[in-house]
């Protein structure tokens, strides 16, 4: 017995071994690069593939980066520096740097849309960012017509009076949508609303044209405070600041309009189904320059004679109505994945239809699309330099125009590389926030 015990006390451990490093092939880099790069021998083949030509492509592109000129006023400058050497002139991207950001913008007013673009930054944090305190909201309604001032200028009066009248038609809205009740009072307000708006030659016998009004008050106000910036037109726009433009008012158009015609779509009325799908399947099926050259030179003939509509707002409707069609297919998409249980669990809570979409189905269904939504905003800001085929000098047309110059005729690689850089670092940004929001939005799996 003596013996049978102390063989089984042997065998006994009382204290605990210390841990021991794994092995250098299951940890660290070396298990990354074994089952990431070399997991087989295909991957492995491919990978060293891969490396050669990577190193091919800085072999013979580092010459170029790294012997580049920055201080030089002109390519024929820039050769002489280099002596016949391979090296990039940056110094193009120098010395028309601010033609690249602001085109022809007085130079004496380069405040204006640097303001603008720092209040843009304000504006849309408290929609990105939920830690931004919601009380900034209100300033997010009323920038655009702050920037519109700042960058178009004139007096404030008149942003100020349109600024008055949508809330004005948001009023009439409301008390158009109140209950049954109130009919007569609703019906009122629209009616006074489309007397004042449309004004239509003769109807009722009134001549109250709401455009007449708004321009005499704005006037008078402009007479008594006078508050006004200096005037620029829409002909010296150009570079990086009129696709900023053209692609922050596209995208923050196009999200709601096509948010409505996605519901539209869906709707059991037959008229409003019939209106969404007939513009969605148009717009979709016709190319954007086309779209872009029917408001550059059809849309006048539609117009009354001696009208005067400004070219970026013509182009900022079509390129909205572009993205429009598209978003709503995306937001389909996503209303089309939800259950139907979600659409009966609001029809059981008692919801009607406007609240089971707010509370319920939109907010799921905007999830699931987030990556088409950012998808399409991508592509509608790269879009913006479609309207250099329309005469708006964007970076693409303010690039076209200073090699046309005799002091950089010839260059090439470093305008178009410059220009695409920027735009990565714009599209790139939407993508990580994409990324981000679908994380922080992942509540189905917490």
């Amino acid at each position: 017995m003596s013996d049978t015990h102390a063989q089984t006390v042997a065998f006994v451990r009382d204290t605990m071994l210390p841990p021991e490093a794994p092995p250098t092939t299951q940890a660290g880099a070396v298990k990354w690069i074994r089952e990431n790069l070399f997991s087989g021998w295909l991957n492995a083949i491919l990978t060293l593939l891969s490396l050669l030509a990577v190193v091919g492509i800085v072999y013979e592109l580092a010459p170029w980066v790294l012997n580049s000129v920055w201080n030089a006023n002109s390519l024929t400058e820039c050769r002489a520096i280099l002596d016949g050497a391979t090296g990039a002139c940056w110094a193009v991207i120098r010395v028309n740097w601010l033609q690249l950001m602001f085109g022809f913008y007085p130079s004496d007013l380069y405040w204006r849309p640097i303001l603008a673009f720092v209040l843009l930054i304000v504006a849309v944090a408290p929609v990105l960012f939920p830690s931004v305190p919601r009380k900034l909201m209100w300033f997010s309604v009323i920038y655009p017509f702050i920037a519109v001032w700042l960058l178009w200028g004139g007096s404030v009066w008149g942003p100020v009076m349109v600024l008055l009248g949508l809330a004005l038609l948001g009023f009439f809205i409301m008390r158009a949508a109140e209950p049954l009740g109130t009919v007569p009072t609703s019906a009122l307000a629209v009616v006074l609303f489309l007397c004042l708006f449309f004004d239509p030659p003769g109807w009722l016998g009134l001549d109250l044209g709401i455009f007449p009004i708004v321009q005499n008050i704005a006037d008078l106000l402009a007479r008594l405070i006078p508050i006004e910036l200096r005037s620029v037109p829409s002909r010296e726009f150009g570079g990086f600041m009129i696709s900023i433009v053209i692609g922050v008012a596209g995208i923050a158009l196009s999200l709601p309009l096509g948010i409505l015609f996605a519901l539209g779509r869906q709707s059991n009325m037959p008229l409003i189904k019939w209106i969404s799908v007939t513009f969605i399947e148009f717009i979709r099926g016709v190319p954007l320059i086309t779209l872009l050259f029917t408001a550059s030179l059809l849309l006048n003939y539609f117009l009354p004679p001696g009208t005067n509509f400004d070219l970026i707002l013509r182009v900022i409707i079509m390129v909205t109505l572009f993205a429009t069609a598209y978003m709503a297919e995306v937001i389909r998409g996503g209303l089309a994945a939800l259950p139907r249980g979600q659409y009966e669990a609001a029809d059981a809570l008692g919801l009607d239809y406007w609240k089971a979409q707010r509370l319920i189905i939109m907010p799921q269904a905007l999830k699931i699309s987030i990556p088409g939504i950012v998808n399409t905003f991508i592509g509608l800001f790269k879009d913006t330099t479609l309207v250099v085929f329309i005469g708006i000098l964007d970076p693409i047309g303010r690039a076209s125009a200073i090699r046309a110059t005799s002091d950089w005729q010839g260059i090439y690689w470093e305008l178009f590389i410059f220009i695409g850089a920027v735009f990565w670092v714009f599209c790139f940004s939407m993508s990580r926030y994409s990324m981000h929001l679908e994380r922080r939005l992942k509540t189905d799996h917490r």
